[in-house]
């Protein structure tokens, strides 16, 4: 099995040459030698400063250098533009991270509040059963006062 190299190889310069050689040579056969396309005898773009013709160059090494420039240039400009929608998409990204810190304050919030009713009721049922067990305990100690009292009646009677 053939492993994939899984990095995509952006620009080969061995087949750009290809093509620049075989777009050449389509074009030359397919027109008079002293014709030469709008597009290539007039660059719509000036070529970029940091390259010049250097004396002694042919023209067809001339332009094919500038071909390939502008190519490079081309790719660079667009390389540039992905930066800038790469800065929009981390500032989206930041956008959401503030959100998000936002959403999780809340939910702290949210859980404190929770706390604090979950101690409000716990001391409230905790009350509740202290004051059950203390009127039981009234209630008990009455019931007993109450038959001591009976008790003391019933032998007054009896003594009379």
């Amino acid at each position: 099995m053939v492993q994939q190299n899984p990095v995509p190889q952006v620009f080969n310069v061995k087949d750009l040459e290809r093509d620049v050689e075989e777009e050449f040579r389509a074009r030359r056969e397919s027109r008079p030698s002293d014709f030469a396309p709008q597009w290539v005898a007039a660059p719509t773009e000036p070529m970029p400063q940091y390259v010049e013709h250097r004396e002694g160059v042919s023209e067809i090494g001339k332009l094919s250098a500038e071909g390939v420039v502008r190519e490079y240039e081309t790719a660079a400009k667009e390389i540039e533009a992905m930066g800038a929608e790469m800065i929009e998409r981390v500032k989206q990204c930041e956008e959401m991270a503030r959100g998000g810190l936002a959403v999780l304050n809340e939910m702290k919030q949210t859980a404190a509040r929770y706390r604090e009713e979950a101690k409000r009721l716990f001391l409230e049922i905790e009350n509740c059963s202290l004051v059950t067990a203390e009127v039981r305990k009234t209630c008990t100690e009455l019931k007993q006062k109450i038959a001591a009292q009976a008790g003391i009646d019933k032998v007054k009677k009896a003594k009379r």
